[in-house]
Order: C-alpha cells, then structure tokens, then sequence
C-alpha cells in the first residue's frame, strides 16, 4: 500500500464537490487515511509550493491556494500515486481526459480543482508538511 497526499482545492471546495472528489477516489480503490478542512495562511501556501517561487505563477497561485477553505487529505491504496494523478487528470482541465476530476471540476489551470503529489518521494514530504505521523 502507498501513501499519497492530495488537496481538493478552493475552487472545488465552493462548487461543493468534496463528496464526489472522494467517493471518485474511493471508487478508485483509494482510501482516506487522513483528511481536514482548513484555510491556508500565506506562510503555509508559500512554503508548500516553495519550488515554484520564483516561477511567473507563484504570486497568484498562493493567492488562490489561501482564498478559501481546502480540503487537506492522505490517500492510501496500491500504486496511490499514480491511480491518484491518473484519477486527477491533466494539470489543464481542457486537456484533461472526460471523466477525471480536473476535466468534470477544474475551471483553469490554477484553479484545476486538485493537487496530488507528483512522486512518492514528493508524497511523503507532503504529507509530512500538513500531517504528523
């Protein structure tokens, strides 16, 4: 079994479609370890996506990421970081493939609905970042 760490972000969260982010994910063969809503502070937006800072997007990604509530989750299931992106689709919406969760529930590239780690490796940093053992 492989942990993975995923956000269903401000966007999905307003549009109300956590139940359905999970019970896609469940459906998946993927189970919630761990989960909590919480509405991130620039520090915490700033030091996740710290890789990006000095990218064009940083700015108004942060911007974005604090702008409301997220939804905080661990995943588990066999081979979860991939089942889990392949689940969440393309990082774009309009390139995403129909059925996955940013094709039915991201608005932009941003505001793509989800985030899910890229890596196992990534994975275990990014549960560490929010979560304690």
């Amino acid at each position: 079994m492989e942990k993975t760490f995923a956000i269903v972000k401000p966007n999905a969260v307003k549009k109300n479609c956590i139940g359905k982010i999970i019970a896609m994910a469940e459906d998946a063969g993927l189970k919630v370890v761990a989960a909590r809503m919480q509405t991130l502070s620039n520090k915490e937006a700033e030091g996740f996506y710290a890789e990006h800072s000095q990218r064009p997007f940083f700015a108004s990604l942060t911007k974005f990421m604090t702008s409301g509530p997220v939804l905080l989750m661990v995943l588990e299931g066999e081979n979860g970081v991939e089942k889990w992106r392949k689940l969440m689709g393309a990082t774009d919406p309009a390139k995403a493939a129909p059925g996955t969760i940013r094709k039915l529930y991201g608005d932009s590239i941003e505001a793509n609905s989800t985030h899910g780690s890229e890596s196992l490796t990534a994975a275990n940093r990014e549960v560490a970042f929010f979560f304690d053992k």
